[in-house]
């Protein structure tokens, strides 16, 4: 394997395990049910309009994403 391919596979590792942190975190903030209807359904202005789901499909960061859902709902510090 090209040093190309290492690099792109440990980003995917890198983002993957992001995605996971996020949902671990939305899981604690919203509990499991609520926090899939909440990236489903709410649109959040922060995501220009988007929601949590979309904004996600479209490539934005799960860091910057969770940063918006701080922003819009009262997520305690520990989580943040």
């Amino acid at each position: 394997m090209g040093s190309g391919n290492r690099r792109r596979s440990r980003y995917r590792y890198r983002e993957c395990v992001r995605l996971t942190v996020f949902w671990q975190r939305m899981n604690e903030q919203f509990g499991e049910v609520y926090a899939a209807s909440v990236a489903k359904d709410y649109v959040i202005a922060a995501l220009d309009g988007r929601t949590i789901e979309q904004a996600l499909a479209d490539g934005e960061s799960a860091k910057s994403v969770w940063a918006a859902v701080c922003a819009t709902f009262d997520v305690p510090e520990k989580l943040r």
